[in-house]
């Protein structure tokens, strides 16, 4: 019960890593506000997460900030404060450069970096107030190693890496740990699509000879959500399987 009694919210959860890190949290006790963009996909992730603890679900879009500081309102309304922020939501847009549409770059600086900004911005206020806090915001192994067709989510990705270190240095002061996760080629609905030759040309170039889990980096929220994390402070962990 890493997280035991904690106020929690994840954005992204209605799938994939979102969703696996609510269900985490939720197994160590803490009390989980999930969102995402659409009603039906969060109310069935509510649905689902139900049957192991308190979580309630909301449909925000991270990168407009009235909505985020409606989200951090509600949330701190309904339990009293907010412990944690999962910085999870994001998306591709992805192309070479050279075919890169502008409005594709935009658009993932939007949402992946602006929307890190907005509800970090939003749950701020609340955490400075109690004196107590834990932001992870997710970066990528992207912006160390570079991905083809990744110009835009790369650049989200280290800008992200960057805002967790100046965040954190400025935050230690009142009790907030900020920091980010770095994964790796992580196994997730959107990689079954992958061919099986590209697939074992992916596993060949990690260490560990396996993709990653959602359960991986639901393991790595949890702990730097966790007090037991509480020394760790404006740095990125990577979880790739040595792929780095």
């Amino acid at each position: 019960m890493l997280l035991d009694g904690k106020v929690a919210i994840v954005t992204g959860a209605a799938s994939g890593i979102g969703f696996g890190t609510a269900k985490r949290f939720l197994q160590e006790g803490a009390k989980a506000a999930i969102c995402d963009m659409r009603r039906e996909a969060i109310d069935e992730a509510v649905a689902q997460l139900s049957k192991f603890g308190t979580v309630c679900g909301f449909v925000a879009n991270v990168a407009d900030r009235a909505q985020c500081d409606a989200l951090a309102r509600q949330v701190a309304d309904a339990y009293g404060r907010i412990d944690i922020l999962i910085n999870n939501a994001g998306i591709t847009r992805d192309a070479q450069f050279y075919k890169m549409k502008d409005e594709d770059f935009y658009k993932v600086i939007e949402v992946n970096l602006f929307g890190t900004y907005n509800m970090s911005k939003a749950v701020v206020p609340y955490m400075m107030e109690q004196r107590y806090g834990k932001i992870v915001s997710a970066s990528s192994i992207a912006c160390i190693k570079g991905n083809f067709g990744q110009s835009n989510y790369a650049a989200s990705k280290a800008a992200i890496m960057s805002f967790t270190r100046s965040l954190g240095r400025e935050l230690g002061k009142y009790g907030i740990n900020v920091n980010a996760v770095a994964p790796g080629f992580i196994r997730t609905p959107m990689t079954d699509a992958i061919p099986p030759d590209i697939m074992q040309q992916k596993i060949a170039s990690i260490p560990l000879r396996r993709t990653g889990e959602v359960a991986d980096i639901a393991a790595a929220y949890a702990f730097l959500a966790s007090d037991q994390a509480s020394f760790i402070n404006a740095t990125t962990l990577i979880v790739d399987g040595g792929m780095h």
